[in-house]
């Protein structure tokens, strides 16, 4: 896609990171995406990135406090920066970078654990103080924004299986209204006892953890050099008001694609997170009702990394760009990113695919 294809004002994924149960990094997520076989799962009925630990991956420096959450948050961002700055076009910070990670309640395992102490102390308020950042939704963003001196805006989404999808709007809107010039838009999820317990019994998911980031810029401010892997068109959001998630799903694509200008033929591949078992196959056959069964079997992430919540729908993006990257049938044709939970929140994402290797 060259520059003078592109909407001047419309948001450009340039760039991307994972923290996956395939590994650390871009090529680690792109490799295993690209072979289609689920993560390793070291015999249990989890899939966790591999040899994560905070202090060993991060060094000792400032990382005393981290929970789970908020290294896997630094370490994502970490390894955008790192590899955009390998690719000779380094990502800028200081005010004109913001940073929008969703998640579903942020840790879990944080917040419970710091309750109990406050049960199980002789008094009330014998916590570990020096741990009260955990608890808070926003912890691994603020951390995350002052280890990489991001001072743009700083927000973090809680919504659930949307979650990955409302950041991306929200870091659309920065954009438009001149907030900042660029985005580090993503979410991150933890795995832990405390969040499997508040999940319930799902028989039909393998609980899964990691995050992902874009990189989210416009043709204004995209620096010499700067690829451009895709264009994001429309964003829609709708809640389910009918008792019929499945016709409200099918409802929020229909918008999308319409606000994009776009026809389902064009569509290459779709993906859809947040609900399983029977409501699950409802969702995907109303998904691929519209854009065709073909380019639902393209993106497979939750098979592959596991049930990673709000991490999912940009996991399912990635995947679609790391596809892409290797199938010159993608250029110039859409993905269709969506989900749609428990209580009838539907989000839908149509982006522009460039294609090509990098």
């Amino acid at each position: 896609m060259s520059r003078t294809e592109i909407h001047r004002d419309r948001p450009l994924i340039t760039a991307w990171s994972a923290v996956s149960p395939f590994g650390i990094g871009r090529d680690a997520f792109a490799a295993g995406a690209g072979g289609a076989r689920p993560a390793p799962a070291d015999g249990r009925p989890v899939r966790l990135v591999p040899d994560f630990e905070v202090r060993t991956v991060l060094g000792k420096a400032g990382t005393r406090t981290f929970d789970r959450a908020t290294g896997l948050a630094v370490t994502a961002v970490r390894e955008l920066l790192g590899e955009a700055e390998a690719d000779q076009c380094p990502v800028p910070t200081g005010t004109g970078t913001a940073l929008v990670l969703g998640t579903t309640l942020g840790s879990a395992h944080s917040a419970a654990e710091f309750s109990r102490a406050s049960f199980e102390g002789d008094k009330p308020y014998d916590v570990p103080a020096q741990l009260m950042p955990n608890v808070l939704m926003n912890g691994p963003a603020a951390a995350t924004a002052i280890r990489f001196d991001l001072r743009g805006p700083n927000t973090t989404l809680a919504g659930g299986p949307a979650g990955g999808l409302l950041a991306l709007g929200y870091a659309r809107r920065l954009l438009a209204a001149g907030r900042a010039e660029r985005a580090l838009v993503g979410a991150v999820e933890e795995h832990s006892p405390t969040r499997t317990w508040l999940a319930g019994d799902t028989p039909d998911t393998v609980p899964g953890e990691g995050g992902a980031v874009l990189l989210l810029e416009t043709a204004r401010t995209l620096p010499p050099g700067r690829r451009v892997l895709a264009e994001l068109l429309a964003l829609d959001v709708r809640l389910d008001v009918e008792d019929d998630p499945a016709a409200t799903l099918t409802a929020v694509v229909r918008e999308a694609l319409g606000q994009a200008g776009a026809e389902a033929a064009e569509v290459w591949a779709a993906d859809v997170s947040g609900v399983t078992g029977p409501d699950g196959r409802r969702a995907r056959a109303a998904l691929a009702a519209v854009v065709g069964a073909e380019a639902l079997s393209r993106i497979t992430a939750a098979d592959l990394v596991g049930d990673t919540a709000s991490a999912a729908t940009v996991f399912s993006l990635t995947t679609a760009l790391a596809l892409a990257e290797g199938d010159p049938s993608a250029a110039g044709r859409l993905a269709v990113i969506t989900s749609l939970d428990e209580h009838g929140l539907a989000a839908c994402a149509v982006l522009r695919l460039t294609g090509g290797a990098r």
